[in-house]
């Protein structure tokens, strides 16, 4: 049997179903996308239903809800991580939420891969919205950097500490309370990441009844539409 790190040295997948094989998606000649050590990142267990309950505590993390504790969480572990050894360190992180939208039908799994910090609002003195005065860096709105998408609709996420019923805090094609906050941390340790954000509402006055008939829903789509394509099931 060959070795997993003879696999990964030569570069390629060779198409014949080796035990080890290292490439995603799996067995595809000549393919050179390598498995990555990815950390799934979620605000709720309410949001995965215990689907995801067999992953290790190294491979998932719940932040709770909002962009301070999103960041603080996320922060945290992958300081934590990076500081054990190399291997440790995270290659991928994928962001799975519900969301709400206007532009978006209700019951889609949506991937995220623009975000920005939609209750940001410093025009009184010039600035866009969205934009945090006085910094350089990030740009206004974060892009993906991950070569991993099995959708490829690439939406625009509007992430504030606000959960959206009316149009007054709406911005972007789906709206959350995370995203940006996790793409930012990614930005700032030059981790690849990428948002699936599954539509439960509309983001009008029926978003509370509906994010609550619909969350349960999203956990099948995401395991189907993006984690069996990641290699981890």
């Amino acid at each position: 049997m060959l070795s997993r790190q003879f696999l990964v040295d030569r570069g390629y997948c060779c198409g014949h179903g080796c035990l080890m094989c290292p490439y995603i998606p799996k067995h595809i000649k000549g393919n050179t996308v390598m498995s990555k050590n990815i950390l799934i990142v979620c605000a709720l267990e309410i949001e995965t239903q215990g689907q995801l309950d067999h992953l290790g505590p190294h491979d998932i993390l719940y932040t709770g809800v909002g962009k301070v504790n999103a960041t603080y969480e996320l922060t945290k572990r992958l300081a934590v991580e990076g500081s054990i050894n190399y291997d440790a360190r995270k290659t991928l992180v994928i962001n799975y939420g519900t969301a709400g939208s206007r532009k978006i039908k209700k019951k889609t799994l949506v991937d995220c891969t623009k975000f920005i910090q939609r209750d940001m609002d410093v025009t009184g003195l010039g600035f866009m919205r969205g934009e945090t005065p006085f910094e350089k860096e990030p740009p206004l709105m974060l892009e993906s950097k991950s070569d991993f998408n099995p959708i490829g609709r690439n939406a625009t996420c509007g992430t504030g500490d606000c959960f959206v019923e009316d149009k007054s805090q709406y911005y972007g094609e789906v709206v959350d309370m995370e995203a940006y906050a996790l793409a930012k941390v990614c930005y700032n340790y030059d981790i690849p990441f990428i948002s699936f954000k599954y539509i439960t509402d509309g983001a009008d006055e029926q978003a509370h009844e509906d994010w609550e008939a619909n969350l349960a829903d999203g956990i099948q789509e995401f395991k189907s539409q993006v984690l069996s394509h990641a290699d981890i099931t």
